[in-house]
């Protein structure tokens, strides 16, 4: 009987040491463990380091339990985030949806959302805010922050009813913010220092640093923003944990799961899409990320892909300050690839 209990203690001791892990959040400063006592492979990870390097990454951070097991290049210094400002922009939208200050049934005409000469039409005018949210507003005005083969490639006015089909499209995400602003009376960059930033500890997190960027072609400005390597993985790990930090739920849990999963598919990729957030492709099977995978994922090589079957946040960012080649998708493939055979994930 004593030797039953002493088991059970240590079962429950084991346990509990485990669960911690799986609780941990940084404080004013991140946490690091060596990794070969979290069961990764430093040899592994000197190849991964190896390649990100080929690859042009300047900063990269491997979180696994909420502690870090990897980290090079500068991961302080705040460079562009290009899309991933759109991830930030959803879980910000979250937030006001759980405050009933957004609907996302809300249509365009409801919400008096236009645009300039030639404005929206009455068709165009009935998407809905979660249309948006998906790429799927079938709204095909020029818009700001767009690079010329976006332009190029988007369809014509009227090509594609609301919510019939996902593309890709600056405008839709432009509109969001103005949306997002109209409906709470806040700027996104000091919504999101108040509500995300400083309740997760950014270390390096401005609000001065986030410059609208207005144009000619269209009303909705776009909302670019810069945020250092370390800043993101906190970012990554809140979102790992369902939208919660330390005890306190930031992020609705309900958003973060319906945000997250694929609503359409990019057909060059094989990538699912969400609400802003790209994700692991829509039909399970075999692939180069796990199901359930999410990812931030901006132009230039910013990545930052939340893993939940590992307990795994990874950031890969390329300073676009420094003119460097972006990664190619399969130079990204690579990367991940190797960082998770360095893992203790069925080795």
């Amino acid at each position: 009987m004593r030797r039953l209990l002493l088991v059970a203690i240590l079962a429950l001791l084991l346990v509990g040491r485990f669960a911690a892990a799986q609780d941990r959040f940084p404080g004013a400063t991140w946490d690091h463990v060596p990794p070969a006592q979290s069961g990764w492979s430093e040899p592994l990870l000197a190849e991964v380091q190896a390649w990100s390097k080929q690859i042009n990454s300047t900063a990269f951070m491997v979180v696994h339990r909420g502690a870090v097991v990897a980290e090079w290049g500068d991961t302080a210094k705040r460079t562009e985030l290009a899309s991933v400002r759109k991830s930030l922009l959803s879980a910000l939208i979250g937030i006001a949806v759980a405050e009933r200050k957004i609907s996302l049934d809300s249509t365009l005409a409801q919400l008096g959302i236009d645009d300039n000469a030639p404005s929206l039409t009455e068709a165009e005018k009935q998407a809905t805010v979660r249309m948006l949210l998906e790429a799927r507003s079938g709204v095909y005005h020029a818009a700001l922050y767009e690079t010329p083969a976006m332009a190029k490639q988007r369809p014509a006015r009227g090509s594609h009813e609301p919510g019939t089909f996902w593309y890709y499209n600056n405008w839709d995400f432009n509109a969001l913010g103005t949306i997002y602003e109209h409906a709470t009376g806040t700027g996104i960059y000091d919504a999101l220092d108040r509500l995300i930033a400083k309740p997760i500890g950014m270390q390096d997190y401005r609000p001065e640093d986030g410059v609208y960027f207005p144009g000619a072609a269209s009303i909705h400005r776009a909302y670019p923003l810069r945020m250092s390597a370390r800043d993101l993985a906190r970012f990554g790990l809140l979102y790992l944990n369902k939208g919660a930090w330390a005890g306190k739920q930031l992020v609705p849990a309900d958003w973060v799961r319906e945000s997250t999963r694929p609503y359409s598919e990019q057909p060059s990729s094989g990538l699912g899409y969400g609400y802003l957030w790209w994700t692991a492709p829509p039909t399970p099977g075999p692939g180069w990320i796990p199901e359930g995978t999410f990812i931030a994922w901006g132009a230039g090589g910013q990545h930052a892909f939340v893993i939940p079957a590992c307990d795994l946040v990874v950031v890969n960012r390329v300073d676009r300050d420094q003119n460097l080649p972006e990664p190619k998708l399969s130079e990204v493939k690579q990367l991940l690839s190797l960082t998770l055979k360095a893992g203790p994930f069925g080795r």
